[in-house]
C-alpha cells in the first residue's frame, strides 16, 4: 500500500486473484474474487480494474483463473484461447496485449511438462510480471523525484496511482516519493469525465496518502493556467507510439495545449511496457469508444435526453510535441522524442 487506507488493485493470494473493484470507489471498499476467466473479462471491460499496468497484471493471472486441469483436452490451445479471449476486452491500453503475449511465449517453457506443472510456470511469469511492475513504478517515482520541488502546484487527470498499477502508481510515484521525504507539494486532480476517476479514484488516494489534493471540474483548467496556479502537468498514458505521441484518457490533450500555450511542462509518466514501438505513431491506434449512457446519466441518474446521440472515446492522442518529457523506468526522455525512445527501446 501507498497509506495504510489504501487498498491494492490486484493481488494473488492462496492461488485466488483478488481486484478492489474500483467502479465502487470512494463509497465502498470491495474486493472481488475472479472464479473465471469470463468474470475477468467483464472486470476489465466494466473498469472494476482500470489503469494500464493493473489490466495487465490482471490479465496475466486471469490467463489461470478458474482453470480445471482435469478437464484440459490441450493445455496449450486453453491458453491461447483464454490469451485471445481476454485481449478482447479493451482496444486501447497496449499493457493488456503486452502481457497476454508474455503469457503465450512461456508456453515454450512447457514442452516437456505436465498441466499442473505449465499451470505453475504460466503463474510465475504472472508474478512476475506483477513484480516487476512495482519495481518499474519505483523506478519512475525515483526517476521523476527531482523535478517536484517544494510548494509545487501539480495538475494531474484521470487515475495514475497506486490504484491504476501495483503500488506507488506512475504519475503519482514522484509526488508520493517527494511527499515522503519532507517536499511539501499540492496536486489539482481534474473530475475527469464522464466517470470521474480523478474525483473518485485520485482525489481520494491522495487523501488517504496525507498529500493536500484539490478536486477541479475538467473545464476549469484553462483558468488555473491563466492565474498562474500550475507549474506542471503530470499525468500517466496508456500508450506511447514510437514517434513519441501519447494515447490517454480522454480530456489529456485539452490539456497539453494549455500547457503549451502557457509554457507549463507538461510530463508523463509510463512504464516499459506502455511503450510501443510497433507503432508508427498515434494516429494508427485504435481508440475506445464507449457506450453513451456514461454520458447521458451521472450515478445512474439521467442528465441528458434519453435518445440523445452520444459521442464517448475513451482516450485521445497528445502529439508528441507538446510532450517535455517521458518519464520511464529508464530515464527522462526529452524531445525529439523518435530520437530518444529508439535510443532506449530500439526499433519495433
Amino acid at each position: 500500500m501507498v497509506g495504510h487506507e489504501i487498498p491494492l488493485s490486484v493481488s494473488w493470494e492462496e492461488d485466488r486473484l483478488l481486484l478492489l473493484d474500483q467502479t465502487r470507489l470512494p463509497g465502498e471498499i470491495v474486493i472481488e474474487e475472479q472464479v473465471s476467466v469470463e468474470q475477468v473479462w467483464r472486470s476489465i471491460k466494466e473498469l472494476k480494474v482500470r489503469g494500464a499496468p493493473a489490466i495487465g497484471i490482471a490479465a496475466a493471472y486471469g490467463v489461470l483463473v478458474g482453470m480445471d486441469l482435469s478437464n484440459v483436452a490441450d493445455f496449450s490451445a486453453e491458453i491461447r484461447t483464454r490469451t485471445d479471449y481476454l485481449s478482447t476486452a479493451r482496444p486501447t491500453a497496449v499493457n493488456l496485449f503486452w502481457a497476454l503475449q508474455r503469457m503465450r511465449d512461456k508456453l515454450s517453457d512447457c514442452r516437456e511438462l505436465t498441466d499442473r506443472e505449465s499451470w505453475a510456470v504460466l503463474l510465475e511469469e504472472a508474478k512476475k510480471i506483477h513484480q516487476e511492475d512495482r519495481e518499474i513504478c519505483r523506478r519512475i517515482g525515483e526517476l521523476g523525484r527531482p523535478l517536484i520541488k517544494e510548494n509545487m502546484n501539480i495538475l494531474t487527470h484521470c487515475n495514475a496511482g497506486s490504484l491504476a498499477v501495483s503500488e506507488l502508481g506512475t504519475a503519482l510515484a514522484p509526488i508520493y516519493l517527494a511527499s515522503r521525504e519532507g517536499t511539501g507539494v499540492h496536486v489539482y486532480a481534474d473530475e475527469t469525465r464522464p466517470l470521474l476517476q480523478g474525483a473518485r479514484l485520485t482525489s481520494w488516494e491522495l487523501q488517504q496518502a496525507g498529500i493536500p489534493v484539490t478536486l477541479i471540474c475538467d473545464n476549469m483548467a484553462a483558468h488555473l493556467f491563466s492565474r498562474g496556479r500550475v507549474d506542471m502537468v503530470l499525468v500517466g498514458t496508456d500508450r506511447v507510439t514510437a514517434n513519441g505521441d501519447v494515447i490517454n484518457k480522454i480530456g489529456t490533450l485539452n490539456l497539453a495545449i494549455l500547457a503549451n500555450h502557457y509554457s507549463i511542462p507538461f510530463y508523463v509518466a509510463c512504464p516499459s511496457s506502455t511503450v510501443d514501438m510497433k507503432i508508427a505513431s498515434g494516429t494508427e491506434v485504435t481508440i475506445e469508444e464507449r457506450d453513451g449512457q456514461e454520458i447521458r446519466q451521472m450515478a445512474g441518474v439521467p442528465t441528458a435526453p434519453e435518445e440523445v446521440a452520444v459521442f464517448n472515446p475513451a482516450f485521445d492522442m497528445t502529439p508528441a510535441g507538446l510532450v517535455t518529457g517521458l518519464i520511464t523506468d529508464r530515464g527522462i526522455l526529452r524531445p525529439p522524442l523518435q530520437a530518444s525512445l529508439a535510443e532506449t527501446f530500439g526499433s519495433g
